[in-house]
């Protein structure tokens, strides 16, 4: 039996309005659409690992109000073990968002619930984190509870991997406890606290290089349509292309990318064929709406790398 990747992070009710495009800053337009999907970057990850056949436990909280048994169910639906799912008073975690006709959003995100998740109830949750094979988090939850995390995974000798989104500042004790770090453009700017061209590849590598030094042992630099960068120190950079498709809603697509290319790393692969299942999977999720909803399975997966003809890096 393998170990299984623990998540710990948030869980969301989505609230999604689709209209022709994203309004600007104090605009009304009028919506086309409106649909609930149950999120949350921490969830979504859970159930992306879920349907990719491999064993997943979440540690989160959702709250005392309808939507907490509605998001418990439906991780339980996903095969995701709960066991260390907490209900507390208050308002369960919400996203607000609005999605354009050609697959882009903007999300407004309502902690609830997800703010209370702290470090006393991860020490409470260590039984189930000490038998983790790989450790997922983000930025959707108090940082002092992913700094907790952190110090955890280092002492039981667990990677970590980091999803840091929302983008913020982190102190450099965390970045040097995690394994595998995976920014986007944005966030890896907002890290850096420095702008670059994000067309130009030597820019996007010496950002890379940038945050290894900064103590991140690995990065990876999720860049929307054109793929990723894989920087790992003492080698060559990495760019893995991502598949074009048609997208219907871009939400989660970085979820469904991390956990991809955590259940990749986790079935003994290299980080660069990781990568390539992971922007499949990323792919497909794109091409379906909601977050969730939307997560691939590894047959799904597999079939699609077929019909692209792209074989997997040795």
């Amino acid at each position: 039996m393998p170990k299984p990747i623990v998540v710990v992070g948030s869980i969301n009710l989505d609230l999604v309005a689709g209209a022709d495009r994203i309004p600007q800053v104090g605009e009304t337009v009028i919506g086309t659409s409106f649909s609930t999907f149950y999120g949350g970057k921490g969830a979504n990850q859970a159930v992306a690992v879920a349907r990719l056949g491999y064993p997943v436990s979440f540690v989160g909280n959702v709250g005392d109000d309808a939507f907490g048994p509605q998001l418990r169910q439906a991780l339980e639906d996903a095969g995701v073990d709960g066991g260390c799912l907490a209900t507390v008073p208050g308002s369960s975690g919400v996203a607000l968002i609005t999605t354009g006709r050609r697959g882009e959003n903007n999300i407004v995100v309502v902690p609830g619930a997800n703010g209370m998740l702290t470090p006393r109830q991860l020490e409470k949750a260590i039984p189930m984190i000490e038998q983790a094979g790989f450790l997922l988090t983000q930025l959707e939850i108090p940082l002092e509870t992913v700094e907790y995390l952190a110090a955890l995974a280092e002492r039981y000798g667990i990677p970590l991997m980091l999803d840091p989104a929302p983008a913020r500042e982190l102190p450099a004790s965390v970045l040097r406890q995690v394994t595998w770090i995976t920014p986007n453009e944005p966030e890896t700017q907002a890290l850096l606290k420095s702008t670059f061209n994000t067309e130009n590849d030597s820019e996007i590598f010496a950002a890379a290089d940038q945050l290894l030094a900064s103590g991140a042992q690995n990065a990876l630099l999720k860049l929307g349509a054109r793929g990723c960068v894989i920087a790992q120190a003492g080698q060559a950079k990495k760019h893995v292309p991502a598949f074009s498709v048609d997208a219907v809603d871009t939400t989660a697509a970085g979820d469904a990318f991390n956990a991809a290319f955590a259940v990749g790393l986790m079935g003994g692969q290299a980080a660069e064929p990781s990568a390539v299942f992971a922007a499949a999977a990323a792919a497909i999720s794109v091409t379906r709406a909601g977050a969730q909803p939307s997560m691939p399975t590894d047959r799904e997966v597999q079939a699609f790398l077929e019909r692209r003809s792209r074989s997997l890096p040795d």
